[in-house]
């Protein structure tokens, strides 16, 4: 007998299953490959797998972020609440709000140093200080940080951030710490108001009734005290306070645009460049004219003056950096739970009194603070969301009919045996 070849041609695509012949001990064997529906199955269950897997990556990934935005909502919240109520303990002692916003303000210096630092120890190209320096410098314009560009870019800023931070120390010493933690979460009201009508961003009805609940808010917290004077000129520090934030934000904005985290750094140690250069002069005027004066270097409580800087300095840096390991809507939550905390404390420490006008003022201010968090197409999504159940209550209803009337016959034929399971 002849030994037979066994030889396969090329199929071309066709739906046949391909035959493959191999020769066993002299007799030829028909072996079939998988089908084109098996294959599909097969690729099926691989591409399953990898949307399986992409999405269990997905989700450990929002949930790390939903952690550490857990975590740095309790940072933000306890160390702006903190540096507060420390303002207001330092204040009994040391009678100085402009020297603790010019002591608080030399610590930003530390910014810099400390992103590079983070640069070192995460970064797979190391760069020594001076790259990095001048690499962040590009952020000013092509020529860097010239002499122009401090005075025209940097100055101005340093000057908004002075007096965002006195005036609100100085409405410390005037009100209570929840009047003034909540009177400045309306500086997002004005940041919206302002962006409106300088920046020309998009309009957004849900942020105007918050602006207006942030005014409304503002008024009805005045009246609750009365009007008295000394109320009055507390809580316009706090507004005054809240404008220069919004200016600086906007400001920023308008004339530097968006940096990266290096570039803020830089950008926050030049400010205290600035403080040390150009507004320590002043402390020293106020000394020597007696507004703020001390008998004694001696008597300065510099632990609550070093402490409060830390926490400032902490606040600011979880406020600034703090998007790069959660959401930003997480983080400016974390301002809003500073008020509770602030009432707890006021509560047990000083003389405040929580009548309905107050509380109803807190809430209103808190309602629209937590309404200008809404994204810009947060109405598109809640549109999207609505229409999904609408189409899944449509597709469960019959559904649901359909496995009625088809359970029925299957039951009915379950109920009844067959003469063969009798035969034997």
């Amino acid at each position: 007998m002849k030994k037979h070849s066994a030889r396969v041609a090329p199929l071309s695509a066709c739906n046949s299953p391909v035959l493959t012949l191999t020769k066993v001990e002299g007799d030829e064997r028909c072996r079939e490959s998988p089908a084109p529906a098996e294959a599909q199955m097969q690729a099926g269950a691989e591409g399953g797998g990898r949307v399986s897997r992409c999405c269990w990556k997905c989700s450990v990934t929002q949930l790390k972020k939903i952690f550490w935005g857990v975590a740095v909502v309790l940072g933000v919240c306890s160390s702006w609440s903190g540096s507060t109520q420390l303002a207001k303990l330092t204040f009994k002692k040391f009678d100085a709000p402009f020297t603790l916003t010019w002591f608080a303000t030399n610590w930003n210096f530390l910014f810099f140093p400390l992103y590079y630092l983070g640069h070192v120890f995460k970064s797979a190209e190391k760069q020594s200080p001076k790259q990095r320096y001048r690499e962040c410098c590009r952020f000013f314009g092509d020529n860097g940080l010239t002499l122009k560009v401090f005075f025209t870019k940097a100055a101005p800023f340093g000057v908004l951030w002075t007096l965002t931070n006195y005036l609100y120390l100085h409405a410390i010493k005037k009100i209570n710490t929840t009047d003034v933690s909540v009177l400045f979460c309306c500086n997002k009201a004005f940041v919206f108001l302002l962006s409106w009508i300088v920046l020309r961003d998009r309009f957004m009805g849900v942020r105007i009734v918050a602006a207006i609940f942030a005014i409304a808010g503002i008024v009805m917290m005045t009246y609750a005290d009365g009007f008295h004077s000394h109320s009055v000129i507390g809580i316009a520090l706090v507004v005054g306070s809240a404008s220069m934030s919004a200016l600086y934000k906007v400001l920023f904005k308008l004339l530097l645009g968006s940096a990266k985290f290096g570039e803020a750094a830089l950008f926050l140690s030049v400010l205290a460049v600035f403080n040390v250069l150009f507004v320590t002069c002043i402390p020293v005027i106020l000394y020597f004219t007696k507004v703020e004066y001390w008998s004694s270097f001696d008597i300065i409580p510099w632990g609550n003056l070093c402490g409060f800087s830390i926490l400032l300095l902490t606040f600011n840096i979880l406020l600034n950096f703090g998007i790069a390991i959660t959401y930003p809507t997480l983080i400016s939550l974390g301002i809003v739970l500073s008020v509770p905390v602030n009432a707890v404390v006021d509560h047990y420490t000083s003389e405040i009194v929580f009548n309905s006008v107050r509380v109803i003022a807190i809430i209103i201010i808190g309602l629209g603070f937590l309404l200008l968090l809404l994204p810009e197409e947060w109405d598109v999504w809640v549109i999207k969301l609505l229409t999904r159940l609408k189409v899944r209550k449509k597709e469960e209803i019959p559904e649901g009919n359909g496995d009625i009337s088809s359970g029925l016959p299957n039951k009915s034929r379950r109920t009844r045996p067959s003469m063969s399971s009798f035969a034997h």
